[in-house]
């Protein structure tokens, strides 16, 4: 048998191809894609009865957490729903739950094992929502920019903060960094609690929450921020604009939120005479800096609980979420829309969906363990040193 020999080709990638590859930058790909359309229609009624009966034959031995970007198929079957830190705690909480299924991303599930006791299993219902601010700060990135902190002669004066969307892994970094974590709730409070401790911040992954804070929150200026991209030489900064900086950014941010601009602000206003502006600081600063209202998931939840009876919305957050809030709170009489009318559902959030979790609640209640998210002690002793620093915060 003979193998025919062919011809070496001269095959120049595409931009499309050099896009996937991470090897080009597209300058309007935050400013999302053409969505109009409603997701499936949810529920089908045999998956709803197996996964109903699988949730009563583990009884409380299953604790089901709902992230609040969770599409409804799958929130009905939550026992709580909240953010990211509020499910891991509500997890803790329950120590006669053998299972904690976590209908949430990666990082969330992670959270969710560093926090619980040993007996308990994390099962993430497909290990392929990720999150998509989380993995742009990796482990070994991370370490080369602290070494290029140190090469400046700075690395003793910077305390790292990390946000709570980040992997097991960033947040071992900054605990055994002396650093923190924060939520979008209380960022300000962990700016505060670090400059304290230190002239500068390392703030990891989200370059809008740590901006929008020290601008925003704090009265620092852009000038006193400056950009860490890891996939430049030195993160394309001097030692000398390392010196002079009070905030360290790590160049990531959340690929919903960061889809928001202030077209979109502008434009809702145009449509909408009266309307409120309501956005999550994972937003762009010039976003932040024209809406009405800035604030957590919570934040934005218990806002329009309290406004009053005819007041119109536009909310800068994931689609689910909007859509839930405005379903209820429509009887109320409170107009709430999108603040984009181009932007998609959250990808990897959406992965977790019905069919998965049937699949885990079944083979749960067969005995199966499927999908455990398990961290491994050194990195979750730092990890909950840099947690417990923030539990710590007043």
């Amino acid at each position: 048998m003979t193998t025919a020999q062919t011809p070496e080709l001269d095959v120049q990638p595409t931009p499309l191809a050099l896009l996937l590859l991470g090897r080009e930058a597209d300058p309007k790909s935050e400013r999302g894609v053409e969505c109009p359309g409603d997701l499936p229609s949810p529920s089908d009624p045999e998956l709803v009865a197996r996964a109903r009966a699988a949730k009563e034959k583990l009884g409380d031995k299953v604790f089901v957490l709902g992230h609040h970007y969770q599409r409804d198929e799958v929130i009905q079957f939550a026992d709580v729903t909240g953010d990211s830190f509020k499910l891991a705690r509500d997890a803790a909480a329950r120590p006669e739950a053998e299972y904690i299924v976590f209908c949430g991303v990666h990082f969330m599930a992670e959270s969710a094992d560093i926090l619980t006791s040993d007996d308990q299993k994390v099962v993430l219902p497909d290990l392929a929502a990720g999150c998509s601010m989380a993995d742009m700060a990796t482990a070994e990135q991370v370490a080369e920019c602290w070494d290029v902190l140190t090469e400046a002669g700075i690395a003793e004066q910077v305390v790292p903060v990390s946000y709570m969307n980040s992997s097991a892994d960033i947040k071992a970094f900054t605990g055994k960094h002396g650093g923190t974590i924060c939520t979008s709730s209380n960022a300000r409070k962990a700016l505060e609690w670090a400059f304290e401790q230190g002239e500068k911040v390392l703030f990891l992954p989200d370059q809008h929450l740590g901006r929008n804070t020290a601008v925003r929150d704090m009265g620092m200026s852009l000038e006193d921020c400056v950009l860490y991209n890891p996939h430049k030489p030195n993160g394309g900064l001097t030692a000398e604009q390392l010196r002079d900086a009070k905030m360290i950014l790590w160049r990531g941010h959340c690929s919903v939120h960061g889809r928001f601009s202030l077209e979109s602000v502008e434009d809702v206003r145009a449509r909408i005479p009266g309307v409120n502006v309501l956005v999550h600081p994972e937003c762009k600063h010039e976003v932040v800096a024209a809406a009405d209202y800035v604030g957590s998931t919570e934040y934005i939840i218990k806002a329009l609980e309290a406004a009053p009876a005819g007041s119109k919305w536009a909310i800068g957050t994931e689609l689910n979420l909007v859509r839930r809030l405005a379903n209820r709170f429509a009887p109320e009489g409170k107009e709430i829309v999108f603040l984009d009318k181009t932007v998609c559902f959250c990808s990897t959030m959406n992965r977790i969906d019905l069919p998965h979790l049937v699949w885990t609640l079944e083979s749960l209640a067969e005995g199966n363990l499927v999908n455990r998210i398990e961290v491994d002690k050194e990195t979750e002793a730092f990890a909950k040193l840099a947690l417990e620093r923030m539990l710590a915060l007043p």
